[in-house]
């Protein structure tokens, strides 16, 4: 399921702590390290997938998990005023970690810019 040399797939695994604010069979969604508002969340799928260019690599029912993870981390962090939802694809994208994850960023008013 992981890669030994994927970040991810390690706090996945229990290797590297995080700090869990969701989590079924299929997704884990941990704070990030360096939040770019109040809420900064990332969701990653269990099963290892490089980014949305490999989702070949993830069953539909964990597709639609993670999908539906935004939803319960939304309510869980009292975002009813809104939130971004950001999945970086690849170098150009400016992806840094290849193993899908989505950003989950609210919390505050968040600059129509497309990144801040």
């Amino acid at each position: 399921m992981g890669k030994k040399d994927c970040l991810f797939c390690k706090i996945i695994a229990g290797d590297i702590p995080s700090t869990v604010v969701y989590e079924d069979e299929h997704v884990l969604a941990i704070r990030d390290l360096n939040p770019v508002a109040a809420t900064h969340v990332l969701i990653l799928p269990r099963t290892h997938a490089d980014s949305l260019s490999d989702l070949e690599k993830l069953p539909d029912n964990e597709l639609c998990a993670l999908m539906r993870a935004v939803k319960k981390v939304a309510d869980k962090e009292g975002l009813t005023g809104g939130y971004r939802l950001i999945s970086n694809c690849g170098e150009h994208g400016g992806q840094t970690i290849n193993h899908l994850h989505l950003h989950v960023i609210g919390g505050e008013q968040l600059p129509m810019k497309l990144l801040g």
